[in-house]
């Protein structure tokens, strides 16, 4: 047998393609495509089809049926079974009591933690952190790996641009470059170096491809995208997650121009394995080979599950299409063994790179407890970075605790343990939950009064029958914080809000408070960007804080108190209204752009006017143009000035690397973060390109007085996109680059791609 550290390069030269090839490296490729061909070669049909087949676990049982099936070699891998002892004894009963003894993949949904759980994923996108985020999933990966977890499906990485969709609290926002790059710091905190090594999980991506522009947001529902925004936008998050050696990836629900993803050969085939040389697997999401037949692309099981093979999703989730119909499917000529070697052969590759047939159980007592000093102390680091101040008049915050008599606090989630946690939460214990209310009087001790008033049941409540007491505890405080948003059950899958303001009396809540004529703090947990628009003017300060996790409490109330500044940036547009929708910053031009000069709104219209196009622009009458907030947004306790913008060369060579840089200073009096951002235009190309595009950002943290020079390298690579021909093309032309804190910065150079 091939060592475990060889079958890991293996998979990373191999399946993972993050390498070239050297004679060895071939050698060693070869070894282990002889290790699957000799297995293959030994397995029967029915051993092949039960490869391709998940089967749901039995919350901690294995009832006499699922315990044949393994004898049997009917089942490759088990969905939801997280009882380690049990998951022992499954792998224990394939392993020693099938024919061959091929181990179990078991897969778990761990996508923002497993036990200690941090931020949803589109508040750790906020953070601008990868080195954060991998830190983040490879806590995860330990905990789960310790309940015998070996696969997660995870990270999810459809960019998402309309924040009705309830599963926009998985992604990482609207960009593809911030997909690309936080995505692939995710598979490698799930992977790590070695997945045959303890406390790694295999990675997938998901889903694969377009499911983040379901029509009006609706989970599920189809997606019309044309093939050159597909290439531009939707699919560079799962090529750089390819790259980056993802070891799975998961097919969409949705149905792509027609096409259901699970059915979709142009996905699977031409892109993933044709195009980009993928030699994992896919496996389907649930029930949806099934589902193909309520599609209307299928007549039924049968059809359903030739028309998923052939398209090349290699394994089942949940339900038995495949096994009830491959069989009769090959024996009526239908499909071929090659096909089925195909799906299986990628299947026994991540196993043997797990080192799943060297050591198929897990040993708790050799990875480290879960929810330990470290773990907490990541989850708190992740939250703080993810907070995001979005209003801050007067300096309102940071408060000083030295100087309040009495605080405040209200709200329906300033003491929830559980939605603090926020959507997909299978194995969080909301008994770890530090709440913001806990944290602040464990900050303030007995120095300062805290009133706390819940006022709303929940944040969906209606009723106002608390706000009395509420209003009276504002009269009496310096100071109100109130604690607001939507229960962890708004968001997520089938989750979608036609309206996103904030559900119930909250903000009526505010107006109440506002009453008082004091200070005002609102912070706000919610799984997806709200419109704000209508309780902006009734706050001092907003502070946006997602679902923050189990360590939301303290990373909360270190922003409040000063003990840091807040330094999370928006990953995603918040819009000003819901009829703006989708609106994003990098929209493209059109050939009437709206612009100050050319906005009209519709009460500056005289009544009984005659038809004009008024402004000649694009633009709502009632909403303009501009995001309430824009991408990239995000205030601190301190000021930072850009300067001095500057590329290396004016005219660049078509292979040449230059850089484009700045200066940032640091001219407040607060020590903190600040995110950089460039963003670039392609000014003409042979499609319209859009106004602005991220292409690279650093953290970095500033003394009072400080400055630094801020360098971005890039290429052609990095400037390239697919025209008409739906080739990857970079071509000559003017570009304009921009640096600042928001895809909002008005700091700009330009410079130019020439033939030399």
């Amino acid at each position: 047998m091939l060592l475990l550290v060889e079958l890991c390069f293996i998979f990373f030269l191999s399946i993972l393609m993050c390498t070239e090839s050297t004679a060895g490296n071939k050698s060693l490729v070869a070894a282990l495509e002889r290790r699957v061909a000799e297995l293959l070669a030994r397995m029967t049909v029915a051993e092949k089809i039960g490869q391709m087949s998940q089967r749901n676990g039995a919350d901690g049982s294995v009832p006499d049926g699922l315990r044949s099936a393994l004898r049997e070699g009917s089942i490759g891998s088990i969905l939801n079974e997280v009882n380690v002892d049990t998951v022992n004894e499954l792998q224990r009963i394939a392993v020693e009591e099938s024919r061959l003894g091929i181990p179990l993949l078991i897969g778990r949904d761990v996508i923002h933690g497993f036990r200690t759980v941090l931020p949803i994923p589109l508040g750790q996108a906020a953070s601008f952190n990868p080195g954060l985020v991998e830190k983040g999933a490879r806590m995860a990966a330990l905990e789960a790996a310790s309940s015998g977890v070996n696969w997660t499906f995870a990270p999810m990485i459809d960019v998402s641009r309309d924040p009705r969709w309830g599963r926009i609290a998985e992604s990482l926002g609207e960009d593809p470059y911030l997909h690309g790059v936080l995505g692939a710091a995710m598979i490698r905190g799930f992977q790590g170096d070695d997945l045959a090594s303890p406390g790694t999980i295999a990675a997938c991506a998901k889903h694969f491809a377009g499911y983040g522009a379901s029509e009006s947001g609706r989970d599920y529902n189809t997606t019309n995208i044309p093939e050159n925004e597909l290439r531009n936008v939707y699919l560079r998050p799962f090529k750089a997650a390819v790259d980056a050696g993802v070891a799975t990836l998961m097919a969409s629900f949705s149905d792509l121009n027609g096409v259901p993803a699970t059915a979709n050969e142009f996905l699977m085939r031409q892109v993933l394995r044709d195009e980009w040389g993928f030699q994992g697997f896919v496996v389907s999401d649930w029930a949806s080979i099934e589902q193909l037949s309520v599609h209307g692309i299928t007549a039924n099981d049968r059809e359903a599950a030739l028309a998923a093979v052939t398209a090349g999703i290699n394994m089942e989730m949940a339900t038995t299409t495949y096994a009830d119909h491959l069989t009769g499917l090959l024996e009526e000529g239908r499909i071929d063994m090659t096909l089925i070697d195909e799906m299986v052969a990628g299947i026994l590759r991540v196993k043997f790179a797990l080192g799943l047939f060297e050591n198929p159980y897990t040993d708790p007592s050799t990875l480290p407890p879960m929810a330990n000093a470290e773990h907490l102390a990541v989850a708190r680091e992740a939250a703080l970075q993810s907070l995001v101040l979005l209003e801050n008049r007067d300096r309102t915050l940071p408060l000083d605790a030295g100087k309040l008599g009495s605080l405040a606090v209200v709200g329906p989630l300033a003491d929830d343990p559980y939605e603090q946690l926020g959507t997909w939460i299978f194995d969080g214990d909301p008994s770890l939950s530090q709440t913001p209310l806990n944290a602040i009087r464990q900050h303030l001790g007995e120095r300062v009064e805290v009133n706390y008033v819940k006022a709303m049941e929940t944040s969906r409540s209606r009723s106002t029958e608390g706000f009395d007491e509420a209003a009276r505890a504002a009269r009496a405080a310096d100071v109100v914080v109130v604690f607001l948003g939507e229960e962890s059950i708004l968001s997520g899958e089938t989750h979608s809000r036609a309206d996103i303001n904030l559900p119930g009396s909250q903000a009526e809540l505010i107006a109440a408070l506002r009453e008082s004529g004091k200070p005002v703090i609102a912070v706000v947990m919610a799984g997806r960007p709200l419109t704000l628009g209508n309780i902006v003017d009734q706050v001092d300060a907003l502070l946006f804080a997602w679902h923050p996790g189990t360590m939301g409490g303290p990373a909360i109330a270190d922003v409040l108190f000063g003990i840091e500044s807040p330094s999370g940036k928006l990953p995603a547009t918040f819009p000003l209204v819901v009829g703006q929708v989708p609106i994003y910053y990098a929209h493209k031009n059109t050939g009437r752009p709206a612009s100050p000069d050319n906005f009209t709104h519709m009460d500056d219209i005289p009544v009984r006017a005659p038809q004009y196009s008024w402004g000649f622009g694009s633009f709502h009458l009632d909403a303009g143009y501009k995001p309430l907030y824009a991408f990239g947004h995000g205030l601190s306790y301190t000021q930072f000035e850009y300067s001095e913008i500057e590329v290396s060369e004016t005219d660049i060579g078509m292979d040449e690397r230059f850089t484009v840089q700045a200066v940032v200073r640091n001219a407040g009096e607060v020590e903190a973060d600040e995110v950089v951002q460039l963003y670039v235009r392609d000014l003409v190309a042979n499609v319209t390109r859009p106004v602005k595009e991220l292409k690279g950002f650093q953290r970095l943290r500033l003394k009072p007085g400080e400055q630094r020079r801020v360098s971005f390298e890039l290429g052609p690579d990095d400037l390239a996109f697919y025209g008409r021909d739906m080739t990857l093309t970079t071509e000559p032309g003017e570009f304009d680059a921009w640096i600042g804190g928001s895809s909002a910065t008005a700091l700009r150079t330009r410079f130019r791609l020439v033939r030399k």
